[in-house]
């Protein structure tokens, strides 16, 4: 039987592997937040942990023999993140021909948090049913928990990132175009982890 720190350890390393690409995204959140005051802080946290409750409780599924999103579909998600993307470079674009400057772009409100988080997480499902599925009640328990701490651990390191006068600087000044590139790149992202490219052969 796997002891309690080496458990707590397994799920924090399965945490932070699978959700590096969330501190960028929590970045671009907070830089939004900083610089327009939306989302509010408060709906980053809120959103991080309803979009990772959900992913949580579909890999449980997943863990237990329901097919809750077929596989075949999970590269849909990726059309969130490329639909805010190229919205917002054609909002940045046309700012730009009317001379003014386009704010840091981000989802509005709770509902945009949530659903990017899903979206952005949404390949974590076959790494994190598979390690549910071998974790029994206990194990289960502990990695939930950990990821709670998780999602805390990186809302936290997400705010401090852009705190910084350099990394605030260059948002100010380029974040109308590093904004949707973000967005942009996660939606490539999803779209080659999720095997959409695959389809086009």
């Amino acid at each position: 039987m796997e002891t309690l720190p080496a458990a707590i350890a397994d799920a924090a390393v399965l945490f932070a592997g699978t959700s590096v690409d969330d501190l960028l995204i929590l970045a671009v959140l907070s830089a939004s937040s900083r610089a327009t005051g939306r989302p509010r802080r408060w709906e980053i946290w809120a959103g991080q942990y309803a979009g990772i409750g959900v992913l949580v409780a579909v890999s449980l599924a997943a863990a237990r023999g329901l097919e809750l999103i077929p596989q075949g579909w999970l590269w849909l998600l990726g059309l969130l993140p490329l639909g805010l993307g190229a919205s917002k470079l054609a909002a940045a674009l046309r700012a730009r021909r009317r001379g003014e400057s386009a704010p840091v772009a981000a989802p509005g409100g709770l509902p945009g948090v949530v659903g990017l988080t899903i979206a952005n997480g949404g390949d974590n499902i076959a790494a994190w049913a598979p390690f549910f599925a071998a974790g029994g009640t206990g194990g289960v328990t502990v990695t939930i928990v950990v990821f709670a701490v998780g999602v805390a651990v990186w809302c936290l390191a997400g705010w401090w990132l852009v705190s910084h006068h350099r990394v605030a600087g260059i948002l100010r000044d380029y974040g109308q175009w590093i904004v949707p590139a973000v967005y942009l790149l996660v939606s490539v992202y999803i779209f080659w982890k999720t095997g959409a490219f695959s389809h086009l052969r």
